[in-house]
């Protein structure tokens, strides 16, 4: 018996790529369920966040146009004159295709009159025709003023450029962690062990900040000032914790949420997705924060609008985690609230 069986396994062993890196490891499902290739957006639809500085302006209207895609922002990543710059070469390509959303300058911390001058470049803003700015998440984790003391996501020198933001209504994004396996050890527990192992940079284990401690910073802003509107990108930073998400929703009117790059985790927790969405349908912002390209929506539409079980999601190129997605079949009314009307609540201020 024993000779029979160590036969069995030498020949299994023979056929099997043994050494196989997992890092190489690309099963194909054999699932025989429903496949739906969603072309275009069921209603017109505004990605409210991606960054296209690198990118052609034509090449990014025929995805657009092939994928229904009505208008995109683009998060400018430029800043200082480049930023008005970029701002005015999306425009001169199609006015009623593009927006642009400010990126936060800070350039000049450690000279004085530094936040005075951040109010002074909302104005500009406004003037210019930008529709948002976004803060990013070296704010808190990276940056430092003139007496070389690190920067909090709450700091009170920053108030007069919320409050002048409402004032103006000047929507605010806020992008200030990541999602909650960077910070934790980049081991065999870790979900997202081959992403971080292929950009260990972006591990923020065992820094001197935890991310409870950066969003409890943020949120508080949201109550400090209700008469600014925010948006939290990337489902506020806790995909993984929709429940938070809705307790942040329900405690600040003046708050919404976009979905960008987050399709993965959505897409793995579909009933609890779904009656997310239902529940906040007015709050949800569309939005891709990946290059745009014809399959890159589709996928996206696909999550959105079908039942679909176990397919890829979109993302990056690596890969967030070794897991499919299941679609969640909005009904019609919520799909135009989250692929358009939200946006152009925010962008018709």
């Amino acid at each position: 018996m024993e000779e029979v069986q160590d036969k069995f396994v030498a020949m299994v062993s023979a056929k099997a790529e043994v050494d196989l890196p997992v890092s190489q490891f690309e099963p194909r499902s054999m699932l025989a369920v429903p496949e739906h290739n969603i072309e275009m957006s069921k209603f017109p639809s505004i990605d409210y966040h991606n960054h296209l500085d690198a990118q052609e302006s034509r090449s990014v209207l025929r995805v657009m146009d092939a994928c229904g895609v009505e208008k995109c922002i683009n998060i400018t990543m430029r800043v200082g004159d480049e930023a008005f710059e970029m701002h005015r070469k999306f425009k001169a390509a199609a006015a009623d295709r593009f927006d642009t959303y400010a990126w936060f300058d800070w350039t000049d911390p450690h000279e004085d009159g530094f936040w005075e001058r951040c109010v002074e470049r909302v104005e500009r803003f406004v003037d210019a025709g930008f529709v948002g700015i976004k803060i990013w998440k070296d704010l808190g984790l990276t940056l430092k003023d003139k007496n070389g003391e690190l920067l909090k996501v709450d700091d009170e020198r920053l108030v007069p450029f919320f409050e002048k933001a409402g004032e103006l209504n000047f929507p605010v994004m806020f992008h200030i962690a990541d999602p909650d396996a960077f910070f934790l050890p980049i081991d065999r527990f870790n979900e997202r062990y081959e992403e971080l192992a292929a950009h260990p940079d972006w591990s923020f284990y065992g820094s001197h900040f935890s991310k409870a401690e950066l969003l409890a910073q943020r949120d508080s802003i949201f109550q400090r000032h209700p008469n600014t509107t925010f948006v939290c990108a990337h489902l506020a930073e806790k995909s993984e914790d929709l429940a938070y998400v809705g307790r942040l929703l329900d405690a600040n009117a003046n708050l919404y949420v976009d979905i960008g790059a987050r399709t993965a985790e959505l897409g793995r927790q579909p009933y609890t997705a779904r009656d997310f969405f239902l529940k906040y349908a007015d709050r949800i912002l569309f939005g891709t924060d990946l290059v745009p390209d014809e399959e890159m929506y589709r996928l996206h539409f696909r999550f959105l609008e079908t039942r679909d079980e176990y397919f890829d999601y979109p993302s990056h190129a690596s890969r967030q985690g070794r897991w499919q997605i299941y679609g969640i079949e909005l009904p019609d009314d919520v799909l135009q609230k989250v692929y358009r009307e939200n946006a152009l609540k925010l962008l018709s201020r």
